[in-house]
């Protein structure tokens, strides 16, 4: 009997033993993978960010003191409800808002590689073009400043794409200063004003979708009710990457109203 006891003692160890190294292999596997997302590749590095918190947290429930794992797990079960509570309202605006015609049309600023837009800047474009297609009597306000590793403005780029894809230049106004959304709203309301009309109800904003929440929230802060006319969509791990950015963007606007 005891040496039953024994050999069923001594299989229980191996098997622990064959179980317990799990989390030595996944841990750095996700260390691997989250740093390849984060700097081999462009437009992953939130999924990058989820492979390193992942990691941190089986490193976390093998380490730490089960009081302490309780306290974490906890703080990120908190941290996964709140996450959803802020992507509610940006995935529901990811879209263009029915009815969406307005006689201007803000084009918001992305990053600018030398003279040539970004994947995510030509969506921008693509949307602006069809819209102003869709509505001949807009005039687009192509908004942006001049940022890191751009040889010209976001907004002469914009320009440049809007009248090589067909888009009367007429129908282009240019705002070259702006380096935020905050600022390409702000400027863009201050030319419609120029122009003796008042922004309020008289403008739709094209951006990426899960960008439209904040950029809609934002003209609200400064008064104006603007429509939401929503970008194609691009590579969806790399739409994914930037929707898990945005809750960020989000709660820092709603923490600092910028």
């Amino acid at each position: 009997m005891e040496h039953n006891q024994s050999d069923r003692s001594t299989g229980q160890t191996a098997v622990q033993k064959k179980k317990s190294p799990l989390w030595a292999f996944l841990s750095p596997v996700l260390i691997a993978v989250g740093l390849f997302f984060r700097f081999a590749l462009r437009g992953y590095v939130y999924w990058g960010y989820l492979c390193f918190f992942l990691a941190a947290l089986i490193l976390a429930h093998r380490f730490l003191p089960v009081l302490l794992w309780r306290i974490v797990l906890g703080l990120t079960c908190l941290g996964l409800v709140y996450f959803c509570i802020v992507e509610i309202p940006i995935v529901r605006n990811a879209r263009t808002d029915p009815d969406a015609g307005r006689p201007y049309l803000i084009v918001l600023g992305a990053a600018v590689y030398g003279d040539r837009p970004s994947l995510t800047l030509v969506r921008r474009l693509e949307g602006a073009q069809a819209y102003l297609e869709q509505y001949p009597d807009s005039v687009a306000i192509v908004s942006g400043g001049m940022g890191k590793g751009e040889t010209v403005t976001e907004a002469l780029a914009m320009h440049d794409w809007l009248v090589q894809h067909g888009i009367d230049e007429a129908r282009i106004i240019m705002e070259p200063e702006a380096t935020s959304t905050e600022e390409n709203l702000r400027y863009s309301f201050d030319l419609i004003r120029e122009r003796g009309d008042e922004p309020d109800g008289n403008v739709a904003v094209v951006s990426s979708a899960y960008h439209l929440f904040r950029a809609k929230s934002m003209a609200r802060l400064q008064g104006v009710r603007a429509a939401g006319v929503a970008a194609p969509w691009g590579y969806k791990m790399v739409m994914l990457n930037y929707f898990i950015r945005e809750a960020f963007g989000v709660t820092h606007l709603w923490v600092f109203g910028w």
